[in-house]
């Protein structure tokens, strides 16, 4: 079988039907691209996003086990590069093998997913309790800088928690943001966001929770270090606590991007509307 390089829009909609069309054709993939990844030596095919096409690879993997259709679609969130080749891999096997494929860990693309997934669900943990909002005109607004795609599973966790509010969460590195209002989430696609300016309230209770801070803090038993573990550091350019007002209000987007690999940046940056509309039943 011919193998060639599948050029599809990033979203996991797209990556499913390129799957679709994998089988159709028999043609297997080489690599997976988006639209401003370089030439490669493969034959491509430009394949576009068909939610038809998708729902049924979707439904199809459900029938492997629920739990691996869920595998898929959250190994997609995370940053593992080659991630599509990946899952790609582990959809045929699931499909020809079942659902043992599943915890196979002696499989070296299986661990990988799997470390993959739990490093994911690590950075959503911590979010949940490291994202600072600020009240502006009536809206929460925040900001984060992850390394994974978790917007999806954070929505549903700041909808519950936040069911009254309405608050907007911007994913610098993914350029989207979580919008929530009128008890219903959406995440959309935003290449540029600025906070703007605090209201004097807002400010005021800025410094009054820079104020607790330091106050809590036993300067005897500072432990740098001991911190560093509890509170990576590269949360903390966007938490109030260890920024100041100009600093919320004018930091650079795109930070977190050096922790990405080769090519991973603009990867990543395609994948906007990955799981947007599906989010809700793909995750």
């Amino acid at each position: 079988m011919q193998q060639v390089a599948y050029r599809y829009d990033g979203t996991f909609a797209g990556f499913l039907t390129c799957v679709y069309e994998s089988y159709v054709n028999h043609e297997p993939p080489a690599a997976f691209l988006l639209s401003g990844d370089s030439l490669t030596l493969w034959e491509e095919r430009e394949v576009d996003a068909d939610e038809g096409k998708a729902k049924r690879v979707y439904a199809r993997l459900k029938r492997v086990s629920p739990a691996f259709q869920k595998l898929i679609a959250r190994g997609f969130l995370t940053c593992l590069p080659n991630r599509e080749l990946d899952l790609y891999t582990l959809i045929r096997r699931g499909l020809a093998e079942g659902d043992r494929v599943r915890k196979d860990l002696s499989d070296p693309v299986m661990a990988r997913v799997n470390l993959a997934l739990t490093k994911m669900w690590t950075e959503w943990d911590h979010l949940k309790g490291f994202v600072r909002f600020s009240e502006l005109d009536g809206v929460l607004v925040g900001e984060i800088e992850p390394k994974n795609r978790v917007l999806p599973l954070l929505a549903p966790h700041f909808a519950d928690r936040f069911s009254g509010e309405q608050f907007i969460l911007y994913d610098r590195t993914h350029r989207e943001a979580i919008f929530y209002v009128n008890y219903n989430w959406a995440i959309l696609p935003m290449e540029e966001f600025s906070m703007g300016g605090a209201g004097e309230e807002e400010k005021a209770f800025r410094d009054l929770w820079r104020r607790y801070f330091r106050t809590i803090s036993i300067e005897g038993r500072f432990n740098p270090k001991c911190q560093s573990t509890h509170l990576p550091k590269r949360y903390r350019h966007v938490m109030t606590e260890f920024v100041t007002d100009e600093e919320m209000e004018t930091a650079p987007t795109g930070q977190a991007m050096e922790a990405y690999g080769p090519g991973e940046k603009n990867k990543d940056m395609g994948r906007a509307k990955a799981l947007n509309e599906g989010g809700k039943h793909h995750v």
